[in-house]
């Protein structure tokens, strides 16, 4: 795969604009780490998004997540790993991430309903659009990720 487009170099401004945006969700937001972790790798596995696949999965283990809590993530509807809370995120992921036949449907927003209050559900939704942003960068300007040392 060969890049397209460095857009860091090519728009550093609206690159500055997304970064404000996710800062603000890692320092200020008050979001669990765990619960950016899940919807970060299951909206860059619907979308396809190597480079963003595996920074997330590095963070997630950096950050305490098991290795078959992060395996599982790709296959939530039949893991017994994650609790309801994050299954009604990992639905409401998919249903924003997948809009345009989803629909957000009423039983993925009531889900969140009864894990969430607004406010989480509000800025759970922005860490969303935030991660889908990212990934069409990144599949868009065909962004290549590391490659690790062999094992």
């Amino acid at each position: 795969m060969t890049a397209r487009l460095d857009y860091i170099k090519a728009a550093p401004d609206a690159f500055q604009a997304v970064l404000a945006l996710e800062q603000y969700l890692a320092t200020q937001s008050g979001l669990e780490p765990r619960l950016i972790h899940l919807l970060k790798l299951r909206a860059s596995q619907i979308n396809g998004c190597a480079y963003c696949v595996d920074m997330h999965t590095k963070e997630a283990r950096k950050d305490g997540l098991s290795e078959q809590w992060i395996a599982l993530v790709s296959v939530w509807r039949e893991a017994s790993i994650f609790d309801d809370r994050e299954r009604a995120l990992l639905g409401w992921t998919e249903a924003l991430t997948r809009i345009s036949t989803s629909g957000a449907p009423d039983a993925d927003y009531a889900a969140m309903q009864a894990h969430f209050s607004d406010n989480e559900i509000a800025k759970l939704s922005v860490a969303i659009g935030v991660i889908n942003i990212w990934n069409r960068l990144a599949v868009g300007f065909r962004t290549p990720h590391a490659i690790d040392a062999a094992a």
